[in-house]
């Protein structure tokens, strides 16, 4: 492994079989993924977990690689057998040479709204029609499913109503499986080893459970619709280049019921919700300028990645049990700096270059940043009080900034102003906003 430097809750790769042991130490065979649960007294030593056996022991990190982190691509996809709307006839030709398991599913031309699966089988190609049905998808109308990444998960282990189990994917020419390079990085994880709990949220994509995934508490984001699945293999991609401690830690993905994204379970929520419900009564300014820290630094670490968050706000910062703020919701996070793509923006925390032009840049994450010290140092308020979304855009470009909130520590408003820079490059970067934050937090 690169590193001799390992923390808690790191997933590695074993890079060779370890079979014959010391006392202490745990068996596991190449490819097998690890869970360091914490370091030993020897340099290089720790004790750890074998995610496949659950068994927990002694491991050497020279044995160990670090998981990849996933490739950003376009052709990645969680449906690869996908063609979207090609006719019988098309399919006929692509289901070449004829192979019994040989599948592809596509649009219906006769019956929109509905897809065909086309299997091979003994020389010939069957159509099956897929349709909806209450808002679930079935070939037979006894087998019912949510999507059709779950049905083809199902057929490729069942024969059920069709002529033979799914055995190959006809892929989309210029399409990669995601599952196989999910899977090849070392992020997939097993849907029989998690224990799914309560529901904790539900976000506009699907509902947050918290859950326990061999024996770590986690929470679990399900995103059952498969296009929306399908947007959120970027998140999941930018996840894991991302290792850092006011970040929220991706453990890994499940493809089940659409897709399972399991990150560490952060118990205290959103930090909105934390300030509000607990106020000034109970949380001082000194807790407030550290988590004014903690998000500065994650943000550092985006920073030295050339990652751009594009949505900082405190409804997207996490408190850990350990009262820690890290950042989360990566969705709109690019490396670039024009979006093409549409996406609403959250207006009262977006910088004016980036509603004007959808212009982001460290810069415009930094505008986020001092209307996220605002939220902080108010306890939680919504910004631009009793402000309407057009009423802001135009006074902002006119020059109106929000006052300081009430006992606001005079430094941190002036931060707050330096964020607030009508020119992008004369704001602060996050390096600067982290040193002066310390210096006061030191005083």
């Amino acid at each position: 492994m690169a590193t001799n430097f390992l923390v808690a809750g790191v997933q590695c790769i074993a890079k060779s079989d370890h079979l014959k042991l010391k006392p202490g130490e745990i068996a596991y065979q190449k490819g097998n993924i690890i869970t360091v649960v914490e370091p030993t007294q020897e340099k290089g030593i720790y004790k750890a977990r074998n995610n496949k056996t659950g068994e927990e022991g002694l491991i050497s990190s020279t044995n160990m690689r670090e998981r990849e982190a996933i490739r950003i691509d376009s052709c990645l996809s969680l449906m690869p057998w996908f063609h979207g709307k090609i006719s019988g006839q098309e399919a006929l030709k692509k289901l070449k040479p004829r192979e019994d398991g040989l599948f592809l599913v596509r649009e219906s031309f006769r019956h929109p709204g509905d897809y065909v699966l086309c299997v091979s089988f003994a020389g010939d190609v069957i159509h099956y029609r897929v349709i909806y049905q209450d808002n679930k998808l079935t070939i037979d109308s006894s087998q019912f499913f949510y999507n059709l990444i779950d049905m083809i998960a199902f057929y490729s282990k069942n024969k059920g109503a069709i002529a033979t189990i799914l055995h190959r994917p006809k892929e989309k020419a210029g399409t990669r499986s995601a599952e196989l390079e999910i899977s090849k990085a070392g992020w997939l994880l097993e849907m029989d080893k998690l224990i799914l709990g309560a529901s904790i949220g539900e976000g506009e994509f699907g509902e947050v459970y918290e859950g326990e995934y061999l024996g770590q508490k986690v929470a679990v984001k399900n995103i059952k619709c498969d296009v929306t699945a399908q947007a959120f293999l970027s998140e999941t991609a930018v996840m894991t280049k991302l290792q850092h401690k006011n970040l929220v830690r991706l453990l890994g993905v499940i493809l089940h019921n659409g897709l399972y994204i399991v990150t560490e379970l952060m118990d205290k929520g959103n930090l909105v919700n934390f300030l509000r419900t607990r106020g000034r009564s109970q949380i001082s300014t000194g807790q407030l300028m550290r988590f004014a820290l903690d998000v500065c630094e994650g943000m550092e670490y985006l920073e030295s990645k050339k990652l751009v968050h594009r949505d900082l706000a405190a409804r997207n910062v996490l408190v850990s049990e350990e009262t820690v703020a890290k950042v989360s919701d990566f969705g709109l996070t690019k490396g670039d700096s024009k979006g093409s793509e549409q996406v609403k923006l959250p207006v009262k925390w977006t910088a004016p270059e980036a509603l004007r032009k959808e212009k982001f840049s460290t810069r415009s994450d930094v505008w986020s940043y001092g209307i996220f010290l605002w939220e902080t140092f108010s306890y939680g308020r919504q910004p631009y009080p009793k402000m309407s979304l057009k009423e802001v855009r135009e006074r902002v470009e006119q020059g109106y900034r929000m006052e300081a909130p009430d006992d606001c520590p005079p430094a941190v408003y002036q931060l707050m102003g330096s964020c607030w820079q009508e020119e992008p490059g004369k704001r602060p970067s996050f390096h600067k906003l982290r040193d002066k934050l310390q210096k006061e937090i030191d005083r």
